[in-house]
């Protein structure tokens, strides 16, 4: 049975075992080096996770199957200019093995439920261009593309 809750510190040796999981997947797709480079949590995840159960203003959810950890997402609520709040997921990410299981929905119920009760207006996340799947669970939740962010790199050579 698929579950989500708030990640604990003792989930940090699983978490970081799909964190690794999933950059080498990211690694492959379009964009994804230069994202693992720029806009990917660079620090030791477990440094992350305990900053983020640390903040009011963060959040880090373990997705369960049968009680064992084989997702996690990391959030934030991010105060714009205007005094507004916008909830952001930074990291949402399934074991690629235990995709199609209800992991990833757990958890992405959590934390929009976590976002509408810290008063959050909307929500942003991320996707790689020509990831179809992603993007498609995104949009299961009502999530749309609302920017762009076009590249072009001066080396032929060097991974976008």
């Amino acid at each position: 049975m698929e579950s989500a809750r708030p990640a604990e510190l003792e989930d940090l040796p699983a978490i970081a075992a799909v964190a690794d999981r999933i950059r080498d997947e990211l690694a492959e797709g379009r964009g994804g080096p230069l994202f693992l480079a720029r806009e990917a949590c660079v620090a030791p995840i477990a440094d992350r996770i305990r900053t983020l159960i640390d903040d009011p203003d963060g959040t880090a959810i373990v997705g369960c199957y049968d009680g064992i950890v084989l997702g996690y997402t990391l959030a934030e609520v991010e105060t714009l200019a205007d005094g507004r709040r916008l909830g952001r997921i930074d990291d949402l990410a399934v074991d690629p093995e235990a995709r199609a299981s209800g992991i990833g929905e757990a958890m992405m119920d959590l934390v929009l439920g976590t976002f509408r009760t810290a008063g959050c207006f909307g929500v942003d996340s991320r996707a790689l261009p020509g990831d179809r799947q992603t993007k498609n669970f995104f949009e299961s939740f009502g999530l749309k593309a609302r920017l762009l962010i076009v590249h072009r790199s001066f080396d032929d050579d060097a991974p976008a």
